[in-house]
């Protein structure tokens, strides 16, 4: 049992599941925020364009209920109920637009990361040495 705890201390302190771990719970998070935008902002505006009914109850009956005399339903309505259907597109729409922009800003800080030159190494005493020796040779032709 010892030996299973250590290997999955080791696994799981593993950078990588840690910055997934992280990524999951502000991925979760996002997802609220924008289900909210979505539920209370943008929805009731197309609600508003078509009739102002509720966006989720926006369906096709395919066929109606059926009530008796007493009123209660005998056969229930078959339906395809769209209007969910499009909060869900717009959810969608929205995420994947704004993680999009994030990656290309992320691109762009990689691409500038990658432009800027890297500093010249350091001479070794072989290359100062023969670089002396060169600089004394052409002095003595210079003379000449």
């Amino acid at each position: 049992m010892g030996k299973f705890l250590s290997d999955f201390k080791a696994f799981a302190m593993k950078g990588n599941i840690i910055d997934m771990a992280v990524g999951v719970i502000i991925g979760g998070a996002f997802g609220k925020i924008v289900s909210s935008l979505v539920n209370d902002i943008i929805m009731p505006v197309i609600s508003l364009a078509t009739g102002g009914d509720g966006y989720k109850n926006l369906k096709y009956i395919i066929t109606p209920e059926v009530k008796d005399a007493a009123g209660s339903v005998t056969t229930q309505e078959v339906a395809v109920n769209y209007g969910i259907f499009v909060e869900n597109i717009v959810d969608f729409l929205i995420i994947a637009f704004s993680i999009f922009v994030a990656l290309r800003v992320i691109m762009k800080f990689k691409k500038k990361e990658e432009e800027a030159p890297a500093p010249a190494p350091e001479p070794t005493k072989e290359e100062v040495l023969l670089t002396e020796i060169r600089d004394l040779l052409q002095q003595q032709a210079d003379k000449k």
